[in-house]
């Protein structure tokens, strides 16, 4: 980040310390936007199309799909050096702003907060506490901006205050969770200017400079924003809490483009697996308030701190459960994740491979709703349709042994 840059967002983020804290607006329960997990093929302002990935759909690609499998089982305990050894760890760790590190860990005097991520996971048995580190390395006050370029003063900070302590390096670091955003929007979509706009490029950015410094990193995930309609300052109300969603979608199918054999995109830049990890996404957070969501999420006021921004225990309680639950059922992080090494969705059969039985006993089921893994319900959305078969088809061949 050029030093321009950096003392025009220090004193942004100066100015909303310093602010008084004003009372949330607790009147606005809604924005009037659709989540675009829940808006699917349907268009965000007439343009934008919906969906966590193309197409409209909240699945990739086959081939990313595999890609991101393939990653997820790349995964080993490396020593200090990165070297590959039984007895090493590898780190799972956060990169981000204020909300990121207060819901992925909240930190205490005696660590993080038993309601956070880090907590919850620290508590709970099915979590893999042998080889897996989790390292909070967000930090208030450093959004986006100071995350990407590899030579930003954050990526020491981790190395030296977080990692050290720890006795871990940064060549350890193989996954990582990235929610960011930049302080003080003001240009909101269609405009070409928008500020989701530069989060796709600052979000760019940040995956080449994390791949940098840490060079054993596999596969990044990535969250957009909590609900923001009861903000009451400038620091990232909506709808740039809403359209930060389409800055991670947008991201993840220029990596998606590129690898199929498209050129890097004008804005996120090269994204190729030489310079980047693999990026998904990890669990998507907006809710329309008090509008309940296909899956039920709100957003509470009292979810919030006074500013309306900031979130407090109800949020971060929240949040926490979504990236665990994530963490603990994606094919992409379970083999890792998990204390038993997860298991294979696409093995319906459990014979240990993805073959032409599995795919007979998924048609058997097709059209079943409601549905449930076991019945081929691979996406997790209740049905087993088209999407699931097109991820039992990318599994095809494959051996299915946990861990």
């Amino acid at each position: 980040m050029s030093a321009t840059r950096y003392v025009g967002l220090v004193c942004v983020i100066a100015t909303f310390v310093a602010a008084p804290a004003a009372a949330q607006n607790c009147s606005q329960t809604s924005v009037g936007r659709t989540p675009i997990n829940d808006l699917g093929a349907g268009l965000y302002l007439g343009q934008f199309q919906g969906g966590l990935y193309p197409g409209g759909l909240n699945i990739p690609p086959q081939a990313h799909h595999a890609l991101g499998r393939q990653r997820a089982r790349s995964v080993r305990p490396v020593n200090v050096a990165g070297q590959v050894d039984p007895d090493g760890v590898f780190v799972l760790m956060s990169i981000g702003m204020s909300n990121t590190t207060q819901e992925f860990c909240s930190r205490t005097q005696d660590g993080c907060a038993p309601f956070s991520f880090m907590g919850q996971a620290a508590a709970d048995s099915d979590v893999n506490h042998d080889t897996l580190t989790i390292v909070d390395g967000a930090k208030g006050s450093e959004p986006a901006e100071a995350w990407d370029d590899p030579d930003d003063q954050n990526y020491n900070r981790v190395r030296d205050q977080v990692l050290a302590p720890l006795g871990l390096t940064e060549a350890q670091v193989q996954v990582a969770w990235i929610k960011q955003a930049n302080p003080g929007p003001g240009v909101s979509l269609p405009a070409e200017q928008a500020d989701a706009r530069e989060l796709l490029a600052s979000l760019g950015a940040i995956a080449r400079a994390a791949k940098t410094r840490y060079p054993n990193l596999r596969s990044a995930f990535l969250s957009s924003r909590i609900y923001a309609g009861y903000a009451t300052t400038q620091l990232n109300p909506e709808p740039y809490a809403y359209e930060s969603a389409f800055a991670v979608k947008w991201l993840i199918e220029a990596q998606i483009n590129q690898l199929a054999g498209g050129e890097p995109d004008p804005v996120a830049g090269d994204l190729s697996l030489e310079v980047a990890p693999w990026l998904g996404w990890g669990p998507y957070l907006w809710a329309d308030g008090l509008t309940p969501r296909g899956d039920g999420l709100i957003w509470e006021c009292s979810d919030f701190n006074t500013d309306g921004t900031h979130p407090a225990t109800g949020a971060r309680e929240k949040v926490g459960a979504m990236l665990l639950d994530f963490m603990l059922t994606s094919p992409y992080s379970t083999p890792w994740f998990r204390a038993d090494g997860g298991s294979c969705l696409e093995d319906l059969d459990g014979n240990g491979f993805v073959g032409l039985a599995d795919v007979a006993l998924l048609l058997s089921r097709f059209g079943t709703s409601p549905a449930t893994p076991e019945d081929g319900d691979l996406d997790g959305d209740g049905d087993v349709d088209i999407t699931d078969l097109a991820l039992i088809l990318a599994a095809f061949g494959e051996p299915c042994i946990a861990g």
